[in-house]
């Protein structure tokens, strides 16, 4: 069931998304060579309770941390690690804070220095990607012309959508309906309203999009060892069409 959130609670969902941006863009300042994702981690637990919020995903279905650390062909839900970032990778973070009974959560993928410029494309593809399953999240339109957008603009510049992962409905549940494809035809899919909160997450990887976990049971990796790259925002839906409540400097 889709719940429509009221004006009140819309601007609850804005202040914990607010918070989960200030929060990812304090970590995106830190990353560079030799930092370590666990430090992220714990960075990401301090910052959220000197703001008097509650991370998330630890203990959220057993998930054992704060913040989802993904490095080059882990696609999501990577654990944080001890082991050192190196010049040329790209790091995919996933954070998300429970604020006041509303939940934030919202994503974006960074590069470790110097990186290669087919991953500098797949971030930006990526990227642009989110941008344009937003701009079909208007009232009156169909779930799946969000989806179809997304996969329309990655295909085209030669990458591929993994299609296991899907993003979602939020509000004073981390996970709510619907869930949200990131390929599909359009103008299929439940009818948009006014009111929907919609946190859309395109998963991109540079090769094929078969994923595989790994035995810790949470950590996806693209099947080829291709790069993978992953954005998120929060949105609500309005009259005048959607808003998105995670901003951050930089997008």
């Amino acid at each position: 069931m889709v719940i429509l959130k009221s004006p009140r609670e819309i601007r609850k969902i804005r202040t914990s998304n607010q918070i989960v941006a200030e929060i990812l863009s304090i970590l995106e300042s830190e990353v560079k060579p030799g930092v370590d994702t666990l430090y992220l981690n714990n960075l990401s637990e301090e910052l959220a309770g000197k703001r008097k919020a509650k991370p998330a995903f630890k203990g959220y279905r057993g998930f054992p941390y704060s913040l989802c650390a993904s490095v080059n062909e882990m696609v999501v839900h990577g654990f944080p690690s001890k082991k050192p970032l190196k010049e040329g990778d790209i790091l995919s973070m996933d954070f998300g804070i429970l604020f006041d009974g509303y939940y934030g959560d919202s994503a974006l993928t960074v590069a470790v220095g110097r990186i290669s410029e087919s991953a500098r494309r797949l971030i930006k593809i990526t990227k642009e990607a989110l941008f344009k399953g937003i701009e079909k999240a208007i009232p009156n339109g169909r779930l799946s012309d969000i989806s179809h957008a997304v996969q329309s603009h990655v295909e085209a510049a030669g990458f591929s959508v993994v299609r296991i992962f899907v993003g979602h409905g939020i509000g004073c549940s981390l996970h709510e309906d619907p869930q949200i494809p990131n390929f599909g035809k359009p103008g299929m899919g439940i009818q948009l309203k006014p009111g929907m909160t919609l946190a859309i997450e395109p998963m991109v990887n540079e090769k094929g999009s078969d994923v595989e976990i790994l035995e810790d049971g949470w950590t996806a990796v693209t099947k080829d060892d291709g790069l993978s790259a992953h954005f998120e925002h929060t949105i609500a839906i309005t009259d005048k069409g959607p808003v998105i409540l995670s901003t951050r400097d930089g997008g």
